[in-house]
């Protein structure tokens, strides 16, 4: 996690730097505010990494001699026969479409769709103590 908070503190200070660039040469007040809130946020993720980083040990991509044999075996799960990544994905473009279109009703009912599928999703293979 040390080289992606290096990544997003680089982005951080090019960003700033970038900000006052455009700011003496521009002075026009969106460009800037988006330019800052953009440093802004990755700041936030920078730092988040920087966190986590301390937490964790090491991986291989961590260090600069690492062989591509060195980050060998499970990632982790992923489910072969799931069908919630997809449904998702529709109920995201429809929350896009609705905010596109700016229908009140449709990105409420959009926005209900897609926390409920990403519940499904996230405890689909959750088995409660009761079921053991």
């Amino acid at each position: 996690m040390r080289i992606e908070a290096r990544i997003f503190e680089a982005l951080t200070v090019f960003f700033l730097l970038i900000a006052v660039i455009y700011g003496v040469f521009s002075r026009e007040p969106i460009g800037i505010t988006a330019l800052a809130l953009s440093s802004g946020l990755t700041l936030i993720v920078g730092t988040y990494f920087r966190f986590v980083a301390r937490r964790l040990a090491l991986r291989p991509e961590d260090y600069a001699d690492a062989e591509v044999s060195d980050g060998a075996g499970d990632l982790g799960f992923f489910s072969p026969g799931s069908y919630w990544p997809l449904a998702l994905g529709i109920a995201t473009g429809m929350a896009a479409m609705a905010l596109a279109f700016f229908h009140v009703w449709m990105i409420v009912l959009a926005l209900i769709i897609v926390v409920v599928v990403a519940a499904g999703l996230v405890f689909e293979y959750h088995i409660g103590p009761e079921r053991h």
